[in-house]
């Protein structure tokens, strides 16, 4: 994946530090301005950094309870106004208002799940010393990491960063927002209702720009970083945290896959594929993109996804089924895709190469793409799925593995679902359900290989931005081993108590 999610790091030309530059977000559907944005220098990045420094005690303090009262205000206020966040989400982005209104509904319950939660997550607890330590307690907590910044993406621009920024900040962290130069309003909206609600503008704060604020964000001394975009881009967000030992979690694209067994219910996985693979235009990182469905109900279902996805038209209403290609480089992308594999050989079952017709692409649905296409291969981000036939369901898994990337993945099948899942190298699979991980709070959310490493969402979420302290604390003054002045029998006695207890087989 060359772009995709990655306007929140792209490069960008530098700027003279004492003028404040700034950039215009555009309506995707019509290339009209928006609103202008600074583009924050890499000082004005660092003072926006030492602020949320400065606060972290005050956050800090108000202990779990505290923040969890200060994040239902918030989360309240959100709810109120959450038409007027979606229309934000709806002009900056181009996707239809109930689909903007859907990331909202779902970040609201991610932000009441991780403020209710932290506190029986991340709170003090016991651990066992263990018969040779017997004379010690041992208790395990987990201490804020401090400041966090984070790297938001534009095709979800709620709802994605939320998976940070709710579980960060309930984990008693402050946190500086950079959300993609596409998006920037979004952003804006966010940290200012965070400070009207909770009445402090410290603790959450946004800086804008593009590829140059982000770097100057990774350097500016933050604890943590988290990233959403393309793996390329991962590799320089990484490199530049490398330089001061920054750890940073990475969610990158996917090319998930869609399995539909013998057994499954065709009809409820043609909606699934048609859905999963076209809804936000196919903007979706867990979006379907792949279907390996098994020969003996490969054409049933073919058809079925076929006359669905005839059926479903791109537009700029807000009632439109799904909006524009927000990022106008991604056309290119797409079309390449679909022209690699109609070239190779493959079927266009639904569209073909006119269905790319800027700000727009209709519904493609591709059949025997050869498995080494890039239509396969790599993250396409737009409404085309490939279906392609398998022998059995064996088949199908070994070629949903195949991919470098492993974010996450979709089984129909009435028997064997659980099953078939649990042989799937990724990182959240869905049971005759599409996407539908991301929408529990309790279940994390991320990858492997090229998807990325480390979770948001649920207790993982939560853990992420904490360090585990380990405390252990000597009960009694009457037996210390860690001493030379221990008598000379206590090792004797020790050695003889090991071989009793873990000497012996079983």
């Amino acid at each position: 994946m060359t772009s995709t999610r990655d306007a929140a790091t792209a490069p960008a030309a530098s700027h003279d530090a004492d003028q404040q530059d700034t950039f215009d977000s555009l309506d995707p559907r019509s290339g009209e301005v928006i609103a202008s944005y600074p583009r924050h220098t890499p000082a004005q990045v660092e003072e926006k950094v030492a602020r949320a420094r400065r606060a972290v005690r005050w956050w800090t303090d108000l202990g779990f309870r505290g923040r969890s009262h200060k994040l239902a205000a918030w989360r309240q206020l959100i709810d109120r106004r959450r038409d007027e966040l979606a229309a934000v989400v709806s002009r900056e982005t181009g996707k239809p208002m109930d689909d903007a209104r859907i990331e909202g509904i779902l970040a609201l319950d991610h932000l009441h799940w991780a403020a209710t939660h932290a506190e029986k997550v991340l709170g003090p607890r016991n651990a066992a010393a263990g018969l040779l330590m017997i004379n010690h307690k041992a208790t395990v907590e987990y201490p804020a990491l401090g400041v966090v910044g984070v790297l938001g993406p534009w095709n979800y621009p709620v709802f994605t960063p939320m998976g940070s920024i709710a579980y960060a900040l309930a984990a008693g962290n402050t946190v500086v927002f950079k959300p993609s130069e596409l998006t920037p309003g979004v952003g804006q909206w966010l940290v200012d209702s965070f400070a009207e609600a909770v009445g402090e503008d410290a603790v959450f704060q946004l800086v804008t720009g593009e590829g140059e604020t982000g770097a100057a964000l990774c350097r500016a001394g933050v604890d943590k970083v988290a990233f959403t975009g393309s793996t390329a881009t991962a590799k320089k967000v990484m490199a530049t945290c490398a330089e001061t030992l920054t750890p940073v979690l990475v969610e990158c694209g996917g090319k998930d896959a869609l399995l539909v067994d013998a057994d499954a219910d065709l009809d409820d996985a043609a909606a699934a594929v048609v859905w999963g693979s076209m809804s936000n235009a196919g903007q979706t990182c867990v979006g379907v993109e792949r279907v390996y469905v098994v020969d003996a109900v490969a054409e049933d279902l073919l058809d079925r996804v076929a006359s669905r996805a005839a059926q479903v038209r791109p537009g700029g209403a807000p009632d439109s089924q799904y909006g524009p290609i927000t990022m106008p480089s991604q056309l290119g992308v797409i079309s390449g895709q679909i022209d690699d594999a109609l070239t190779r050989g493959a079927r266009a079952v639904v569209g073909g190469r006119e269905s790319v017709r800027a700000p727009y692409v209709d519904p493609v649905v591709l059949a025997d793409v050869p498995e080494d296409s890039s239509a396969v291969t790599d993250e396409t981000f737009g409404p085309t799925v490939v279906v392609n036939r398998v022998r059995d369901i064996d088949e199908a898994v070994e070629r949903a593995n195949a991919s470098r990337y492993g974010l996450g993945a979709s089984v129909y099948a009435k028997a064997r679902g659980h099953e078939i899942a649990r042989r799937l190298r990724v990182g959240m699979v869905s049971v005759n359900g599409v996407i539908a991980f991301a929408g529990i709070p309790s279940l994390p959310f991320g990858g492997v290989g090229d998807s990325g490493f480390g979770r948001i969402h649920g207790v993982d979420g939560l853990r992420e931005f904490t360090r585990p302290l380990a405390i252990s604390e000597r009960r009694f003054r009457s037996i210390n081993v860690m001493t030379f002045d221990r008598p000379g029998w206590v090792v004797t006695v020790l050695a003889r108590l090991v071989s009793v207890l873990y000497g012996r087989r079983g």
